[in-house]
């Protein structure tokens, strides 16, 4: 399988000021989410575990009661069922990759791009 860059992958709107694109299996997904400066934020949780890493840019990311300010390199454990979001500060976008494993069901179009295996 060839090798890609994030810039080769298409990406999709989520809402306004965030879009995200995938890469990975139905066993292992990255996602990587670029959130605007003022982008509306949206609590949420899932019955899975989450890992996120931030790789450009700066945000307070909330998980549960504990907001943590986040830069380039900062990893995060997000437990399953634990209410989660990303406040992006400054006026850079963040941009965040997320690891699923096994894959998101409802993000498995993401990876209708990729070459079969």
């Amino acid at each position: 399988m060839p090798s890609y860059t994030w810039d080769e992958i298409p990406d999709e709107p989520v809402r306004p000021g965030v879009r995200r694109r995938a890469f990975g299996t139905e066993q292992a997904m990255l996602v990587l989410n670029h959130c605007e400066p003022g982008m509306t934020v949206r609590p949420h949780s899932h019955e899975f575990d989450q890992v996120a890493m931030i790789v450009k840019g700066r945000a307070i990311y909330h998980i549960g009661d504990e907001p943590n300010e986040v830069g380039p390199g900062s990893l995060m454990l997000i437990p399953a069922g634990v209410e989660h979001y990303i406040e992006p500060i400054g006026d850079e976008t963040v941009e965040n990759i997320d690891l699923f494993a096994p894959a998101r069901e409802d993000y498995l179009h993401l990876l209708e791009w990729m070459p079969p295996r």
